[in-house]
């Protein structure tokens, strides 16, 4: 009996012992920081990324998949359905945008708190906390949460993955562990499926080298699980898993050796996109963070080698590696969205070095760190919330003209059910409530042929930039102009006539200021 006792007051003495890997706080308020840090993200994503804002385009391909009030747009090869699967509860039934984004932020906040949770057992809370907020606070974080768009997911799921898998190689008898494994592996492939295999190639190298089979199975049927759907889709619909991902890898640029790394600075500064990525670099103030963090992730290293906790360090250091590696170096365009995987698992380390350089000095020199620790995170934050306020500007503009278009195209009759082609034609599609169809580029689907029968019996539209040639179907089809696109549409008689009895005549008047006629 005081053998146990005194065991069991040596293990309280090593849970509460400071910066022990297994030190565990015990009781309900144990993770309280990483559940404000999660809640404090959702609240950030409904107060400065309007839910309003509207769709972007990607978001419509993904949405328009189960929504119950638009036609499905066409579904290019690299595209995994974890996204449309994931927006279902809302899109199937609402096309409230704002009620979608709720609903997603809501959920990537829950998402946010499960990741950094996963990890109490390898890193203080007080270290998890300062990473999730630093993780949250990027603008790019913030502006996808309440996006149906799947990069946020497959970080979130390799944030959870990594710690899971340490965790279980640690304790084979944690079966959270194991489960939490399985399901972040599946979100990862169900999102995107050759994301999930960059991210967790260091957790496949590992569980091999050391044999931790339970964990590496547990790992592959995940993966599995994920990415079934995807590959039985790419023998029913694209010709075989070859073919697929061939058709993936051209839509992409191809596979090749391409350094991108100029590419992801100039999206720094806002940009959705950048493809193709030229023009100036953003200002030295945007981009400083992002040559903060290899010296500071370095640090971070160092740490964890003094205070025990180098295998959950490198390991999330090689898995952030492997999934920045092709799109750093492979893809011949960049986009910020494509690192978050990577942001998130860096941010553990970053967190790490950070709280060392502000708690290692002593006396006044430590007050010193403190304060230079802080104001270096305040201006962080600070360009960080500038460049956010500034892309989502960008994107509401962006979605309005979209809109506009629609309102211009159903006062000029083109009212669902009804075809749009031509320049950004698969937004606008969704906007209007048409099918849209395209008949060469990445996203053909339709032939001239097909469309031209199709506007004998329904509205179709075809979107021309001033200053190009219409097809030659629509050569002979009124014309309307809004800002810099033409619209040239067809609205078969019966359609066309119970269209005018609902619009306004200068909307139809052949004679007014936006009409027009290309022979």
């Amino acid at each position: 009996m005081a053998g146990s006792a005194h065991a069991t007051l040596a293990g309280l003495r090593r849970e509460r012992r400071p910066g022990d890997p297994a030190a565990r706080v015990r009781g309900p308020w144990a993770t309280a920081p990483l559940a404000a840090v999660a809640a404090a993200y959702t609240l950030a994503q409904l107060l400065l990324v309007r839910p309003g804002m509207g769709l972007g385009w990607d978001e419509t391909v993904y949405v328009s998949q189960v929504s119950g009030h638009v036609p499905a747009a066409f579904f290019s090869a690299p595209r995994a359905r974890g996204v449309s699967l994931l927006v279902a509860p809302i899109a199937s039934w609402s096309s409230s945008t704002a009620l979608l984004r709720t609903y997603l932020a809501v959920l990537s906040g829950l998402a946010l708190y499960v990741s950094l949770r996963a990890w109490r057992r390898l890193f203080p809370v007080r270290v998890l906390a300062l990473a999730g907020a630093l993780f949250a606070s990027l603008w790019v974080t913030l502006f996808y949460g309440p996006q149906a768009m799947p990069n946020l997911w497959v970080a979130m799921g390799a944030l959870t993955a990594v710690a899971c898998f340490l965790r279980a190689r640690a304790d084979r008898g944690d079966r959270a562990a194991l489960w939490g494994l399985a399901a972040s592996a599946t979100l990862m492939a169900w999102m995107r499926p050759t994301d999930a295999v960059w991210v967790t190639l260091p957790l496949l190298a590992l569980g091999l080298a050391r044999r931790h089979w339970r964990a590496l199975c547990v790992l592959l049927a995940g993966l599995a699980a994920g990415a079934a759907e995807w590959v039985i889709e790419a023998y029913v619909s694209y010709g075989g898993l070859g073919r697929r991902l061939s058709a993936g890898s051209d839509i992409q640029g191809g596979l090749g050796w391409h350094f991108a790394v100029p590419d992801q600075l100039r999206s720094l500064g806002g940009r959705a996109l950048c493809r193709p990525c030229t023009g100036a670099l953003p200002h030295p103030l945007i981009l400083l963070w992002w040559f903060v963090l290899p010296p500071l992730a370095l640090l971070g290293l160092a740490v964890a080698v003094r205070v025990r906790r180098r295998a959950a360090t490198v390991t999330a250091l090689a898995c952030a590696a492997t999934a920045a590696f092709p799109y750093l170096f492979l893809i011949g365009y960049a986009a910020p969205r494509f690192l978050l995987p990577a942001y998130a698992l860096l941010a553990l380390p970053v967190a790490d070095a950070l709280l060392h350089l502000a708690t290692t000095p002593r006396g006044p020199w430590r007050r010193v760190a403190v304060a230079l620790v802080c104001v270096g995170l305040a201006g962080h934050l600070a360009v960080q919330l500038a460049v956010l306020a500034r892309t989502v500007d960008g994107a509401t503009t962006s979605h309005r003209d979209w809109s506009r278009t629609a309102d211009r195209l159903h006062r000029l009759g083109v009212r669902p059910p009804c075809l749009l082609t031509g320049r950004q034609a698969i937004p606008i599609a969704f906007y209007t409530g048409c099918a849209s169809a395209a008949t060469f580029g990445h996203n053909a689907n339709s032939s001239v042929a097909v469309i031209a029968r199709t506007a004998r019996r329904m509205p179709v539209a075809v979107l021309v930039p001033e200053g190009s040639r219409p097809p030659a179907y629509a050569r002979h089809w009124p014309v309307s102009r809004i800002d810099d696109v033409l619209l040239y549409h067809a609205v078969p008689p019966a359609r066309n006539t119970r269209a005018a009895s609902r619009t306004p005549a200068a909307a139809t008047d052949p004679g007014g200021p936006d009409a027009g006629r290309r022979g």
